[in-house]
């Protein structure tokens, strides 16, 4: 029996594994790197041990570390989570060789499964259906579009989609490194990369027994960056011999390695419905709640019992119903998907029946560059997938985020949208959406109004309250694009657009428009405004009266858009190189995940202020592009003397 439990892991899926071990009565573990010394995964665990240093290289992919760890603080278990450690053989083994218990599957299966490479090569002999595999080094215009991917992980890192030839070695370069720094290990395989497909894939859970469940389908083609952001249950719209065919696929890989413990099988399905195998993930998925939820079981608990000897019933319990999840991301879509850093002032969701929330932060924590951007999961179950989606959005609309932006507000238009709902989404829907899906919102002029009050009636509070102190002239507050022009005086407030203001104080106004009152609670944190409504939450900055000349660059600047690591600069690049526009300069390395700096214009490197290792800020001057051509054009008056 196990006792004592360390998850070598952080965030959300630690507290996941936490919480259940408190059913179980199972006292935890945590590690954790420097930057994540007082994270909620850190404070939530009965005891923890601390991983010096910052980078995962250093911290959470030190499995020798790892283990010191679970022994020094008398653990008798190891789960790995996700990501990081979960899939790497010898880290397993290593574990097992402590004497300490391996919350997994054996590390044979994992040999067999966790390169992408050799999985393909062991269901090709099972006669699982595949992608016929492309060697880069002779791929042709004929393979174009190719998709490249970690041989050794998942969840979207090291993954490229190339549709020019010419790309292909600066994007195998990039996945390597990607996949190095993420896993551990940069080998890079080429598949081909097929359009409008979905992400189908199935639960399974075996035990030493012998048996196997196939615990349905997960729909998880809502993507980014080739990294899931919406995932179901069941898949919806699939065949009925389709889905019985992924069963049995799934169940046969799994028989074949001799699987113990969770994993998932996935598959591509194209548009003709044809099913591929994509590859064996041989821990648990980030996305488990969705199956958790229609099948009414802990997976986490499942693992515990099966990793003490249990044995699984014969048959698995019965489906019921329909869950979603939407993954939280500190992140801006309508910005590359650049990740978002600081504190997170607020993360309220609405709970109740059939929803869920699994995080790995709190109010109050600060989003760093260190690791994956995600902030939680909220997850919902309800009887028809209609009704589950609905209950989904109200929740995300419902929340309180205050802090870096988020893709909160991606998150319900993708939900609310036709396609969506008509089931049959693919992994392209954000490549043909993003751009709807994140324009301007409605209701953001009356959230402007209500901070514009909201602030009046503050400063009124800050200087006596009284009706005498306050001026009798319009005033005047511009939000981004909206200026908002308000009177108050002694009959009350007049507001352009307003029928009548119900109510105004420093963290509440109600506005009543066309006959219908809106409440508004507002928050402010230093330069940001928070505006949550029953309608939606606005996040809003207040236009400065005068205009900080230090925020003004020279043309050409390329500015860190995010806080990092500069990981590569482009070869041969120095101080007096031509650039082209476009052309990749640097690589940023930020949550795991690599960005390109690209030159904003055709002309001469003049400048170059950072080299591969080093740390800096968002807005960090990285290097200065110079148009060439409008220097060397003449003046006026160098036309005339001419």
């Amino acid at each position: 029996m196990i006792t004592s439990l360390l998850v070598a892991n952080r965030g959300e899926i630690a507290c996941r594994v936490f919480r259940t071990c408190a059913e179980l009565g199972i006292s935890t573990v945590a590690v954790h790197s420097d930057p994540d010394a007082d994270a909620l995964h850190t404070r939530t665990a009965d005891a923890s041990v601390r991983l010096a240093g910052a980078a995962p290289s250093d911290t959470y992919l030190r499995g020798d570390l790892v283990v010191k760890a679970a022994l020094a603080a008398g653990a008798d278990a190891v789960h790995p989570g996700y990501g990081f450690l979960s899939e790497n053989a010898e880290f397993a083994r290593a574990v097992q060789d402590a004497g300490l218990t391996w919350v997994g599957p054996p590390p044979g299966a994992i040999d067999a499964m966790a390169s992408k490479t050799r999985a393909k090569a062991l269901m090709a002999q099972a006669g699982v259906p595949l992608l016929a595999p492309v060697d880069p080094a002779t791929a042709t215009e004929a393979d174009l579009p190719l998709l490249l991917k970690a041989a050794a992980g998942g969840g979207g890192r090291g993954m490229r989609v190339v549709r020019e030839l010419e790309r292909l070695p600066e994007e195998l370069a990039a996945a390597a490194a990607e996949a190095r720094s993420a896993f551990g290990d940069g080998e890079v395989f080429a598949e081909p990369y097929v359009e409008r497909g979905r992400h189908v894939e199935v639960q399974i859970l075996g035990d030493a027994h012998g048996t196997v469940w196939a615990l349905g389908t997960r729909d998880c083609s809502l993507q980014r960056r080739h990294q899931k952001v919406v995932e179901e249950a069941p898949a919806p719209h699939l065949p009925d011999q389709l889905r019985e065919s992924l069963h049995d696929a799934a169940t046969a890989a799994a028989r074949a390695v001799g699987y113990v413990g969770a994993g998932t099988v996935e598959f591509l399905v194209d548009p003709r419905g044809r099913a591929y195998f994509l590859e064996m993930n041989t821990r648990l998925q980030v996305e488990h709640p969705v199956t958790e939820a229609v099948f009414g079981i802990d997976l986490v608990a499942l693992q515990i019992r099966l990793a003490e000897g249990e044995r699984l019933p014969d048959e698995p319990p019965q489906p019921r119903g329909h869950a979603v999840e939407a993954r939280l991301y500190a992140e801006d879509p309508a910005n590359g998907w650049q990740p978002q850093t600081g504190p997170l002032h607020a993360l309220d969701v609405p709970g109740g029946d059939g929803l869920r929330l699994d995080t790995g932060y709190a109010g109050g924590d600060t989003v760093g560059v260190h690791y994956d951007p995600m902030l939680a999961k909220v997850i919902a179950w309800a009887p028809t997938r209609a009704e589950a989606v609905r209950k989904l959005t109200r929740a995300l609309v419902r929340a309180r985020v205050h802090g870096p932006v988020t893709n909160r507000d991606l998150l319900v238009a993708s939900l609310r949208h036709p396609e969506f709902a008509s089931g049959q989404p693919d992994t392209g829907f954000y490549d043909r959406h993003l751009a709807a899906l994140t324009g301007p919102r409605p209701g953001q002029e009356l959230a402007a109004v209500a901070a514009a009050l909201a602030d009046a009636a503050a400063r009124g509070s800050r200087f006596g309250g009284g009706w005498r102190n306050v001026p009798s002239q319009p005033q005047s507050k511009t939000y981004g694009v909206h200026e908002v022009r308000y009177l108050r005086d002694r009959d009350g407030w007049t507001v352009e657009g307003v029928d009548r203001v119900v109510r105004a104080h420093p963290d509440r106004v109600v506005l009543e428009v066309a006959g219908v009152q809106r409440d508004f609670a507002v928050t402010v944190h230093g330069d940001q405004v928070y505006v949550d409504s029953p309608a939606g939450s606005h996040t809003l900055t207040a236009a400065p009266r005068f205009p900080d000349p230090a925020t003004r660059t020279a043309p050409g600047s390329l500015l860190a858009p995010m806080p990092g690591t500069v990981v590569r600069v482009a070869e041969g690049l120095a101080e007096g190189s031509r650039v082209d526009a476009g052309q990749p300069l640097l690589w940023l390395e930020a949550m795991k995940m690599e960005h390109r700096v690209t030159a904003p214009a055709s002309g001469t490197l003049t400048a170059l202020h950072v080299a591969p290792g080093h740390q800096v800020e968002v807005g960090a001057l990285l290097a200065v592009v110079t148009d060439t051509t409008v220097l060397a054009a003449p003046s006026a008056q160098e036309d005339q003397e001419a």
